[in-house]
């Protein structure tokens, strides 16, 4: 299943959005990790964490997430990407990070542009979302990460919410025969959520149920991204990311959406000044 992004991508980040994910390996051990989202490790002073690595999480004017305003970015239509992404008829490894949670998807999926090939690496999640979409928060939100051979990064961002009840089920058929954003449960969120609570701890993993891609590909090419250079949402918040974050919304049942929390907890970084501006850390 195809569909098409235009743009210039990430260079010289070597780092997935969720540091120390697929793109930085698991260690055979799991070590628990040197940052959060709270307190002394909280992004406030992911700084301090490691002075010289983490630079940019203080320094940086092109920091992610942000207020999406429409100054800000730029509009992408989904025609415009290319994107591959065959169905996981055996699954794929979930995995609990101790900051996010995650599915590994290396090589399982492509995105071309001007020529280039990248690769899915893997898909995790933030709870509530880390983008905000003019002044409102989602529930969640799910990040794709695509590296390409010379290490360029590009993220696609995806709104989740939770269903609404009074959605009925004609709506819900219209919805998926226009290849609009379905208010019903998303089938692969479903199957991927509705599992974590199997991999509550740290360090746990698993392989889901068979993963079904090409209602995704479908959704998303049916609408636009929002587009704009920016950078990894954990340390050491590397520059030079291409973010393209639909106008799509995905949804959840309640029920996926309290297990979810129940594991993740808090793991969002506070929305960043627009590209170009100062960063809010030599503001405070």
């Amino acid at each position: 299943v195809l569909f098409g992004v235009v743009a210039t991508f990430a260079s010289g980040a070597l780092a997935s959005c969720a540091h120390g994910t697929f793109l930085q390996p698991r260690a055979e051990a799991f070590v628990e990790p040197a940052f959060g989202y709270s307190g002394s490790n909280g992004p406030a002073n992911w700084v301090s964490l490691d002075p010289k690595a983490n630079a940019l999480c203080a320094t940086g004017t092109h920091q992610s997430p942000i207020d999406l305003v429409s100054d800000v970015f730029s509009l992408v239509p989904g025609s415009d990407l290319v994107i591959d992404l065959p169905d996981l008829d055996e699954g794929a490894e979930f995995e609990n990070l101790g900051t996010t949670v995650e599915v590994v998807a290396d090589g399982a999926g492509t995105l071309t542009v001007g020529g280039t090939t990248y690769t899915l690496k893997q898909f995790h999640f933030h709870l509530p979302s880390e983008h905000i979409d003019n002044g409102t928060s989602m529930a969640m939100e799910m990040h794709m990460v695509w590296q390409s051979e010379a290490s360029t990064l590009a993220v696609v961002g995806l709104y989740i919410d939770l269903v609404d009840p009074s959605t009925s089920y004609k709506k819900a058929k219209k919805a998926k025969k226009t290849k609009t954003s379905p208010t019903v449960p998303f089938p692969l969120l479903e199957t991927v959520l509705g599992s974590v609570n199997k991999i509550a701890t740290p360090g746990s993993h698993i392989t889901t149920k068979a993963l079904d891609m090409s209602e995704l590909v479908s959704i998303l090419a049916a609408g636009s991204f929002k587009s704009y250079s920016g950078s990894l949402t954990t340390p050491p918040c590397s520059e030079g990311v291409s973010w393209f974050v639909s106008t799509q919304t995905l949804s959840i049942e309640i029920g996926t959406f309290i297990k979810s929390r129940n594991v993740l907890g808090y793991n969002s970084r506070f929305p960043q000044n627009a590209p170009g501006e100062p960063n809010v850390i030599t503001l405070a």
